[in-house]
């Protein structure tokens, strides 16, 4: 199954750099406009590109064995 989970990582890395191009390309014509603020395209495409980001790191970590602690990233365990 990690196989599986890493192939899908994979492409999903793809699609965020795929994602990334566009939003780059939405702000070269932003300038090239001489628009003064982000487009909402460009904002919505990297929204898009940090949840495919995501979920890219959540499949990795199902296979490092990591996904099951409950926590998300950066949280600590006030449990004690």
């Amino acid at each position: 199954m990690s196989e599986t989970f890493n192939a899908l990582a994979e492409r999903l890395d793809a699609i965020s750099e795929e994602i990334a191009e566009a939003a780059l390309a939405d702000l070269t014509l932003a300038v090239r406009r001489g628009d003064a603020k982000r487009s909402g395209t460009e904002r919505s495409l990297t929204q898009a590109r940090r949840a495919v980001e995501k979920a890219a790191h959540l499949l990795r970590a199902i296979n490092d064995g990591d996904a099951g602690s409950g926590q998300r990233d950066g949280a600590s365990d006030d449990s004690d």
